[in-house]
C-alpha cells in the first residue's frame, strides 16, 4: 500500500497532512485490527480499505473538520475489519485442522508493519494479546471482541468505543462485560516472569525436537492441550487438537522427530511471548509457542503453525539461531 505523497504535495498541503495523520497512526490500526481478526493478510487489506476511505474523505472535505484524526483512523479500521468478518467466517468452513491466528515476530522490527518498536504509537503486546490469548478471543463474537480489545488492550472508554461502533455507551458496557467475563473464565490472568518463560521453552524445544518422550511428560501439565495448524499443506498436522499428557508426548514426539535433524531452531519473541521458530534452510518451517500453568513448571497449551501461507512474514535471525533471546 502506498501511503506516501506524491512528489507534487507540499509539506502544508491536505494530500500530505492527510498522508502524515494515516503514518504517524499506522501500528496501531495494525495492532488493533490484527487483534480483531488474528491475520496479517486480513489486517493488510483493512489498511488498504482504511487508507481509501480517510483519502477520500480528506478528497471531499477538509480534514481540519475532523476534531481527532486518530479516533477517526480508529473508527473507520474497526468498521472495515468488522465488516470483514464474514468472509473469514466463510473461510474458516472450509478450513482443513485446527485454526491459530497467524504468529507474529514481535522483537526487534516488527515483521509484517516494517515498523521498530519506539514509534509513538508502538502498544507493548503483553498477556492479552499473545497467540494463547488469540485463540480465546476466537470464541467471542465479532462484536464483543471488538469492544474487548478496544476497552481491555487498548484503553478506549466504553463511550469512545460507543461513538465508534454507533451504538449506545450502556449497550457497550454490557457487551464489555460480557466479553471479559468469557475472556477470563477461559483465561485467568496470569503471566510467568520472563526468565522461566524462556526455560520452559528451551525445555520443551530440546524434549519435542529430540523426541525424548519421559521429558515430554515431565514438562507437560496433565490436561495439555496441542494445537498445529498446518492448514492442509503440511503432513502429519492432524484434524483435531489433541488432549491429555500422553496422547500429546506421543503426537510430539513423533511429529517433530520426523524433520528434527534438518531444522535450525531460533528463539524469538511471537506475539509478546518467547518461543520457537523453525527453519529449514531460509524458509521457516514452523512457529512452537508454549502456554504455561500459572506457576509456570508446565506446559498447559501448546500452538504449532506449520501452514506455509501463515509463515510469510518470517524471516529467520542470524544472531538468535539455537540462541535464547536477552531478557
Amino acid at each position: 500500500m502506498s501511503t506516501s505523497p506524491g512528489t507534487g504535495d507540499r509539506q502544508d498541503s491536505p494530500a500530505h497532512t492527510a498522508t502524515r495523520h494515516f503514518t504517524d497512526h499506522r501500528e496501531l490500526l495494525f495492532s488493533v485490527v490484527y487483534n480483531m481478526l488474528g491475520s496479517v493478510a486480513d489486517t493488510e487489506d483493512v489498511l488498504q480499505e482504511t487508507w481509501l476511505s480517510w483519502s477520500g474523505k480528506n478528497s471531499r472535505s477538509p480534514l481540519a473538520e475532523i476534531g481527532n484524526p486518530r479516533a477517526y483512523l480508529v473508527r473507520i479500521a474497526v468498521n472495515h475489519a468488522l465488516a470483514r468478518q464474514t468472509a473469514i467466517a466463510s473461510r474458516r468452513e472450509t478450513y482443513v485442522g485446527p485454526w491459530l491466528p497467524e504468529p507474529l515476530i514481535t522483537d526487534a522490527a516488527d515483521a509484517a508493519t516494517g515498523i521498530a518498536p519506539d514509534t509513538a504509537d508502538h502498544t507493548v503486546r503483553s498477556d492479552s494479546v499473545s497467540l494463547a490469548m488469540l485463540v480465546v478471543l476466537e470464541t467471542l463474537t465479532p462484536l464483543e471482541r471488538a469492544v474487548f480489545v478496544l476497552h481491555e488492550v487498548f484503553g478506549y472508554a466504553h463511550t469512545e468505543i460507543a461513538g465508534m461502533l454507533d451504538r449506545r455507551p450502556a449497550a457497550v458496557r454490557q457487551v464489555a462485560h460480557r466479553a471479559r467475563a468469557h475472556v477470563h473464565a477461559r483465561r485467568p490472568r496470569y503471566r510467568a516472569r520472563p526468565r522461566v518463560r524462556r526455560e520452559a521453552t528451551e525445555r520443551f524445544v530440546a524434549a519435542a525436537l529430540g523426541g525424548d518422550l519421559q521429558a515430554l511428560l515431565e514438562i507437560l501439565a496433565p490436561d495439555v492441550t496441542v494445537w498445529i495448524d498446518g492448514g492442509g499443506a503440511r503432513q502429519g498436522a492432524g484434524l483435531r487438537p489433541v488432549h491429555g499428557r500422553e496422547k500429546a508426548a506421543r503426537m510430539l514426539a513423533g511429529y517433530a522427530s520426523r524433520r528434527a535433524g534438518d531444522l535450525d531452531v531460533h528463539y524469538r519473541s511471537v506475539n509478546g511471548d518467547d518461543a520457537a521458530v523453525l527453519f529449514s534452510g531460509d524458509s521457516p518451517y514452523a512457529v512452537m509457542v508454549m502456554d504455561l500453568t500459572p506457576d509456570g513448571d508446565q506446559v498447559s497449551g501448546v500452538y504449532v503453525v506449520t501452514n506455509p501461507a501463515k509463515l510469510t512474514h518470517v524471516r529467520p535471525d542470524d544472531e538468535d539461531s539455537g540462541q535464547a533471546p536477552d531478557q
